[in-house]
């Protein structure tokens, strides 16, 4: 059987882990890969492969038919919006993945743009470097109100974190809220309106689906002070772009840390890439050896279970 491994963090190691899939009897395709592989690239290389190790390919309808051979993706991570659940279970291809994979880095990213805005560290070390010697006001995190949307593992291990800082803190998740958070004095549940409407600081944390997709757009950021900071580390399309460009070029909100994108790589003529006023990542909140070997170890596991083989099997 022949599998695909197009998970761009796996690339360095494939020495290790090619050796790993042919003990199982496996042949092994290694396709180049940058970002992730579009639909038409994935049409060239999917018939004949019997499982796939991915990362944020975008397996499409069109690919499940031309994939007669398919039997499962295993997802490099969490997050499978990029794949058509529908059109899968339809053609028979189970899919796994690794919940709680990143929660950890994650919700430290998150708090790294916390802290870069409290203590307005770009702005102090660009100063110094040019000589000289302004002594910026900066706060606490104690002194702002945390709004976290999406209250799965990452979320929870945000809010965690704002517990050690003391900061005051709004929950909202479309499912609702486990009680032994709301059980801690300073949390508490709010709506989507009341988050962006009282928070100093939101941060993103939902699936990507149709209910979250644009869920910061023109009327949420209306509702936002203009004090307030965006954080990003889900999914680019959780934000209109669009919106978000205005909103801080007119100042309307502070500023904003951003992890990920609607387009990636974001573009080179993307205005965000010039604003004073935002933090960038190239979507790489998830860094961690540490959390890389688990998924690395879990991803491979979740292939060679789904293809049902063992050492040796040749079927």
């Amino acid at each position: 059987m022949r599998v695909m491994i197009s998970a761009p963090y796996m690339m360095p190691r494939i020495h290790e882990f090619r050796g790993i899939l042919e003990r199982h009897g496996l042949s092994v395709v290694v396709p180049p890969v940058t970002e992730r592989l579009e639909e038409e690239q994935l049409l060239e290389i999917m018939p004949g492969v019997h499982g796939v190790i991915c990362g944020d390919d975008r397996f499409t309808s069109a690919v499940f038919e031309a994939a007669e051979d398919l039997r499962v993706i295993s997802k490099w991570g969490t997050g499978i919006d990029s794949i058509d659940v529908a059109a899968a279970a339809a053609h028979g291809v189970v899919i796994c993945r690794t919940p709680n994979a990143f929660s950890e880095p994650v919700a430290d990213s998150v708090f790294a743009y916390l802290l870069a805005f409290a203590r307005r560290l770009p702005e102090t070390v660009a100063h110094m470097r040019n000589g000289g010697w302004e002594k910026l006001p900066g706060y606490t995190l104690a002194e702002q109100t945390l709004g976290i949307i999406g209250v799965g593992d990452i979320g929870k291990a945000v809010a965690r974190r704002a517990m050690a800082f003391g900061m005051p803190t709004l929950l909202c998740d479309r499912k609702g809220v486990e009680p032994d958070l709301l059980s801690v004095p300073g949390i508490r549940e709010a709506t989507a309106d009341e988050v962006f409407a009282s928070a100093d600081v939101v941060t993103l944390h939902p699936d990507l689906n149709p209910s979250s997709h644009h869920l910061v757009d023109a009327r949420s950021l209306s509702l936002m002070k203009s004090s307030a900071l965006l954080i990003n580390t889900s999914r680019g399309p959780v934000v209109d772009e669009a919106e978000l460009v205005k909103a801080l070029a007119e100042g309307r909100l502070r500023g904003a840390g951003l992890d990920v994108f609607e387009d990636e790589p974001l573009p080179q003529d993307s205005p965000l890439r010039n604003m004073p006023n935002v933090l960038l990542a190239p979507h790489n909140a998830n860094s961690s050896p540490k959390a890389w070997e688990n998924v690395h170890i879990r991803s491979i596991e979740n292939l060679l279970r789904g293809l049902d083989v063992r050492d040796g099997d040749r079927r």
